[in-house]
């Protein structure tokens, strides 16, 4: 049983990281049009794109998307954490 659903967590961890990103992404690229009144790089290896705006992209898109699905990992574990530690109480 402890297999089944050590699966489901990862499962909902899997699921939560996907969507944290996915969120993650679409605020980053409209804070980078609010901010630049640009669009951002559509590819940051194009020698068109400044290395400073490349660069910066690369960061931000990096740093914030990776924060996003810690968080979004950390909080299923919590979770997690919480029910198993109130199913256990119960019994």
């Amino acid at each position: 049983m402890a297999a089944k659903r050590d699966g489901g967590v990862r499962f909902a961890a899997l699921v939560a990281t996907f969507v944290a990103g996915s969120i993650a992404r679409k605020m980053i690229t409209f804070g980078w049009r609010q901010f630049t009144g640009n669009e951002p790089p559509t590819d940051p290896h194009d020698p068109d794109i400044a290395l400073k705006e490349a660069l910066a992209w690369s960061i931000l898109m990096g740093v914030g998307i990776e924060a996003a699905r810690l968080m979004a990992a950390r909080m299923v574990a919590a979770r997690v954490t919480r029910i198993a530690a109130s199913q256990k109480g119960a019994d």
